[in-house]
């Protein structure tokens, strides 16, 4: 065999290098965007890890076994459609409370409420698309006891912005406008990149000029008067659509697999009820539809960064979601392994029939 110069080999090492920190580049794969991140265009390119049985053990293989809960009998959806990919790109997710879990069709109708404001100013919204949800998430008149557990819109209520994982509190009609255009607009996408002191083994996609810098940081937020910020303490989200107006399978199979999700997160000391504000564990709500109710149940799971925290002088309750995981085609006895190992550890139990799409912030890939 030749012996190879040491240039050939230095150019190797450096390929080598190279290959391991960035997300292939094949037409197959993925696709670089004008952002800096990747799309992940097949389910081959893994945009998230999906489950091994000589890595992850025989149970990622099996059903629960022990579960009660069941969907109806004739509870019939699609299992023929292609799901990866299928989804349409957003950079932000509104989550607005309001106490109930279904609503009319469109929620930017939803006379008087905060939904309905900020579908009329949309025009302000500016980064990329806006993914608008009403939850079930009380409001802060519930909090108080002061509203009717209806979804009274006539009082200030909070919403979720994500991936910031901030609530911000006393939102009204007449504050989403200035809401958008000092704050919204100005907190982090998910194609923007996590801190790097968050990210020393972060994954950054190279350019023709060398690795690409992390982001700058978002401008000052601007909230308007009467408006405060805190972070969501929770560690994890799981948002399922519960929105029966649209389909009855949503409104049927949310309230069955909160209650199985339930079941095998109380033993982990991860459970948190509605209002419930301690830091770290899983906050579970319902939401309004995100499309695909043909593909019952719909998943939303939002997994702030793994090494957040100390590291930064940040409390167990702080920092961005560093993954956002969708899935559909959820069924109660398949809940036991969505939480050991897609919430608690980012991976996909049955990505060819489950996964719909989302993004990696520390890996720089999306789905779109």
């Amino acid at each position: 065999m030749p012996k190879r110069s040491p240039t050939t080999m230095t150019t190797n090492f450096l390929r080598s290098i190279s290959e391991r920190f960035t997300p292939s580049a094949t037409p197959t794969a993925t696709k670089e965007r004008p952002d800096g991140f990747y799309t992940a265009r097949t389910l081959a390119a893994q945009l998230f890890p999906a489950t091994r049985p000589e890595l992850d053990g025989e149970d990622c293989l099996h059903d629960c076994t022990t579960c009660t809960i069941h969907l109806p009998r004739k509870f019939s959806i699609d299992e023929e459609d292609k799901l990866y990919g299928e989804i349409k790109g957003f950079s932000r997710h509104l989550v607005v409370a309001t106490g109930k879990t279904d609503w009319v069709r469109d929620v930017e109708e939803e006379a008087g409420s905060v939904m309905e404001a900020v579908g009329k100013h949309r025009g302000d919204v500016e980064g990329g698309n806006l993914m608008l949800s009403a939850s079930n998430i009380p409001t802060e008149s519930d909090f108080l006891g002061e509203g009717d557990g209806k979804g009274d819109y006539g009082r200030p209520t909070r919403v979720l912005l994500l991936p910031a994982f901030q609530w911000i509190n006393g939102v009204t009609q007449e504050s989403v406008p200035e809401l958008i255009k000092g704050c919204i607009n100005r907190t982090s996408t998910n194609t923007s990149r996590l801190p790097s002191s968050s990210l020393q083994h972060q994954q950054q996609p190279t350019t023709n000029n060398g690795p690409s810098l992390p982001s700058p940081q978002p401008p000052l937020l601007q909230l308007p008067t009467g408006l405060t910020l805190t972070p969501c303490p929770h560690k994890y989200l799981i948002l399922l659509c519960s929105q029966a107006t649209r389909d009855a399978r949503c409104g049927q199979s949310a309230p069955l697999l909160r209650r199985e999700l339930e079941r095998h997160l109380r033993p982990l000391g991860l459970f948190r009820d509605l209002g419930d504000e301690r830091p770290g564990g899983v906050g579970i709500y319902f939401i309004s539809h995100v499309g695909g109710h043909k593909y019952s149940a719909n998943m939303l799971v939002y997994r702030k960064a793994e090494d957040r925290g100390q590291s930064e002088g940040k409390g167990e309750g702080e920092g961005e979601a560093a993954q956002c995981i969708w899935l559909a085609r959820v069924r109660p006895e398949e809940c036991e392994n969505i939480v050991r190992y897609t919430v608690l550890q980012g991976k996909v139990v049955k990505p060819e029939r489950q996964l719909r799409g989302g993004f990696d912030r520390e890996r720089c890939l999306v789905s779109w």
